[in-house]
């Protein structure tokens, strides 16, 4: 998920800022819906994961539902994470026209594309419950979020932004993605024991090459590239310098990095919004698991060792994919295997030193005309077929 040169069509900023305010506000009002519902029950602070999926297909159930698809590529599952993420996005992207200073990384890589992004990949989340969600039912899940974290975000960043590419991008994401993900999670991973993620990113990989492969042989469906109209975001002239400041801000900016974000506002958002759910109910997020901070902790140690150990490629590149086993090899080791210090720990490492390299050498393979985030999702696969096993190996 690399900062591309395209930047997106002239509109004006109020506009977009308008429309997001009235996004998160629509947000948050749901999720104050379901806090209202459920105190006014008698039953707690918040309801549960397992409340949730014992209450499908109710409207509230379905509602959190879909709210937790935004955070579910962090495995939290959780509207106040999901809420979180929207209004740091939000943030985010308001500093990055108008307080420079405080933007931290520029969200979406400085391309200035956030507004058009976030909108194809909530309508792509949007279309792909609408038209797989019969695939759920209170005793099974399924990778109903693929789209919002995949392909049209994917799209907005390689083509650029305009309703063309936002509106296409979000169809192609539930036509193509969302079917292939619930294909290998529910006839490949499930029937042979091995981590749903699995199935996730290998779905968001075969679908989003089918999707890119068809806008090369119909160009009507995206904008030429490049399209270059709209100003530049403001981005901080100043060179960083890898220092320990840098270090702890860009292990932030990794929690966000999955949904294309890439900005510290956004994950502390996000984590604010799933350790609020998490002292109301531990067993909210995290699918109930109870092992939220256990992940959490997890997760930032894998994206410190690898930017520690990758440093010079972070120097050499200004950017490298460090995030790849905080949402794919750690989160999957701490649901399989519990919270230890030794899953934390081998987990943490081994995700680190493996998956990023790999991201990078599949990335850099890749025709010209796909997107390099196919090559960081073929590398969560991958390094989570190997890793977990061998966790289990070495913890006995």
């Amino acid at each position: 998920m690399q900062s591309l040169s395209e930047k997106a069509p002239s509109v004006s900023p109020s506009r977009l800022l308008t429309l997001w305010i009235v996004t998160v506000l629509m947000v948050a009002l749901a999720t104050t819906w379901v806090a209202l519902n459920y105190s006014n029950n008698g039953a707690g602070y918040w309801p549960g994961y397992n409340d949730m999926m014992a209450s499908l297909p109710s409207p509230l159930a379905w509602l959190r539902w879909v709210l937790g698809d935004i955070s579910e590529v962090a495995f939290y599952k959780h509207e106040l994470a999901s809420l979180g993420l929207l209004l740091g996005g939000a943030l985010g992207y308001w500093a990055s026209r108008y307080a420079g200073a405080w933007q931290g990384f520029s969200i979406c890589y400085g391309t200035g594309l956030w507004p058009w992004l976030v909108s194809s990949s909530l309508l792509g989340l949007l279309l792909s419950n609408a038209l797989w969600g019969w695939t759920l039912t209170a005793d099974t899940w399924q990778p109903t979020f693929a789209a919002f974290v995949s392909l049209p975000a994917a799209m907005v960043l390689f083509f650029g932004g305009g309703w063309k590419v936002t509106i296409n991008g979000a169809i192609l994401g539930a036509l193509l993605v969302t079917p292939a993900c619930l294909l290998i999670v529910n006839f490949v991973c499930l029937p042979l024991g091995l981590p749903v993620v699995v199935g996730n990113v290998l779905g968001m990989a075969v679908g989003s090459v089918l999707a890119f492969v068809l806008c090369r042989a119909v160009p009507a469906l995206v904008s030429p590239r490049p399209h270059v109209t709209a100003d530049p975001p403001a981005i901080s002239e100043k060179a960083p310098d890898y220092g320990v400041i840098w270090t702890i801000r860009r292990v932030l900016a990794d929690f966000s990095e999955a949904p294309f974000f890439g900005n510290e506002w956004a994950s502390l958002g996000m984590l604010a919004g799933v350790l609020i759910a998490c002292a109301l109910n531990p067993l909210s997020p995290a699918y109930g698991s109870g092992l939220l901070l256990h992940m959490v902790a997890a997760q930032a140690l894998t994206s410190l060792v690898g930017i520690i150990v990758w440093r010079h490629q972070w120097r050499k590149r200004g950017w490298y994919p460090t995030y790849v086993p905080l949402v794919s090899v750690v989160p999957a080791a701490v649901l399989t295997y519990g919270g230890s210090a030794s899953v934390m720990l081998c987990s943490a490492v081994l995700g680190a030193l493996i998956a990023p390299p790999l991201a990078c050498a599949i990335a850099q393979r890749l025709p010209s005309y796909l997107h390099p985030y196919i090559g960081n999702v073929l590398s969560m696969a991958i390094s989570t077929l190997l890793i977990i096993p061998l966790i289990g190996v070495l913890i006995g």
